[in-house]
């Protein structure tokens, strides 16, 4: 097989034909220019949501969850240990929600190679008072930097410098949501009463917000031993150890093995946030579907064009085989007509498609719920402008096949007989 002359012929070919080879060319461009465009905004869009709540959320969760014992005094009687014993109402175990020994635990999980960082929390309800009327809410008790560092939360801050709240005793970080309510402002002091009715004055430092309107219309952050103090204990005192691994898919296999060796409550980061996930595929998939239909339209205006070629062409394929060349060399040259087609409309496509994702990237992108997004999400992870080339050319490699296989078939004593 020459494969010079064959390419010699196919560009003849093409250039014969040239409008047609530019319409099928421009359609497999748009094609992979919109579906580099959909997939790199869906893709930063799902990486925007999730991040809403993962970044904000430990890989790990390390607690004490009141449960009501196990084994009830009917169990250890003698008289009953052979019955099967129902009860109902059973009210949980009298203990803390302190986590005991909580340095030691927080010095061998830093020691884990599987993990990038670990900071305590201490978590703790309480009322927001404002005149008569008492508010609900959340505080938790952290160490800023650490948290920042570890979970950005600096990013959600929109008020104030999170740092205060470490320097500044007495201190209060309101969610933005809770500010509204009480109608405070920076500097304010505002009254809280926790669940054992002990009151503090807070100054407000800072004010927060993360999105999401349920989290900011009850939560806000005090240092840790602003709140240890606002609970009346000691400085040990700890309710939640979060922990950050370097390879999150392996936070539901930690978390078990956490559980076993630190006989605690341990929540993962995916069982925590399954729904996101979910969602996150969904849009994925329509997105995915979007493109790849895009691309298959494509392949099916090649396929017409090449038959109609095909068509038009006939009597230079009868002259082709009378001259000498095979079926597999006529195939050959109508292959490489697609692909060529497949080729150059994919690498434009994918440079459109870069260009596309840039503009959109640079849209402004201004709301008062996401105060750390600044212009609409985009993703440029090269897999998916490998994933738009390798379909483009698969797509119009088969779009050519079935018209080359019938064009090698083709016998030209037929043809020219019938000229």
């Amino acid at each position: 097989m020459n494969y010079k002359l064959i390419a010699s012929i196919s560009i003849s070919l093409l250039m014969a034909r040239w409008r047609q080879t530019l319409v099928a060319a421009i359609g497999v461009t748009f094609s992979i220019t919109m579906f580099v465009g959909l997939l790199s905004f869906m893709s930063g869009l799902n990486d925007m949501l999730d991040g809403l709540i993962l970044n904000r959320t430990a890989h790990i969760r390390l607690y004490k969850e009141i449960k009501p014992s196990k084994q009830q005094p009917i169990d250890i009687s003698n008289e009953f240990k052979n019955y099967h014993n129902f009860i109902r109402s059973v009210k949980p175990k009298n203990e803390r929600l302190e986590l005991y020994d909580a340095a030691g635990i927080m010095n061998a999980l830093k020691n884990d190679e599987r993990v990038v960082g670990v900071v305590p929390k201490v978590t703790t309800q309480v009322f927001y008072n404002v005149g008569a009327l008492d508010i609900n809410g959340i505080i938790d008790g952290i160490d800023a930097a650490e948290e920042s560092r570890l979970f950005q939360f600096k990013d959600y801050v929109v008020d104030g410098n999170y740092l205060d709240l470490k320097n500044t005793p007495n201190s209060i970080i309101l969610g933005k949501g809770v500010a509204e309510k009480m109608m405070v402002q920076l500097g304010d002091v505002i009254v809280v009463t926790t669940s054992k009715g002990e009151q503090i004055s807070l100054k407000v430092v800072g004010l927060f917000q993360s999105g999401i309107r349920d989290i900011d219309i009850v939560q806000s952050y005090c240092s840790l031993n602003t709140t240890q103090r606002l609970l009346g204990e000691s400085s040990t005192y700890i309710t939640d150890i979060q922990v950050k691994l370097k390879d999150v898919s392996l936070a539901p296999l930690i978390a078990k093995e956490y559980e076993n060796v630190f006989h605690l409550d341990a929540l993962d980061i995916q069982t925590a946030n399954a729904q996101f996930e979910t969602g996150s595929f969904i849009r994925t998939l329509i997105s995915y579907s979007v493109g790849i239909t895009l691309l298959i339209v494509a392949g099916f205006g090649i396929y017409n064009i090449l038959n109609m070629m095909i068509y038009e062409k006939m009597d230079s394929i009868a002259i082709l085989k009378a001259t000498g060349f095979s079926g597999k060399d006529v195939n050959a040259i109508f292959i490489l007509i697609a692909s060529t087609i497949g080729i150059v409309g994919g690498i434009f496509g994918l440079a459109f498609g870069l260009g596309l994702s840039v503009i959109i990237d640079h849209v402004p992108f201004n709301t008062a719920s996401l105060p750390a997004i600044k212009t609409y999400p985009i993703n440029y992870n090269p897999k998916i402008y490998l994933i738009g080339l390798s379909f483009s050319i698969v797509t119009t490699y088969f779009a050519g096949y079935f018209p080359a296989r019938r064009a090698s078939k083709i016998d030209p004593v037929i043809i020219i007989r019938g000229k």
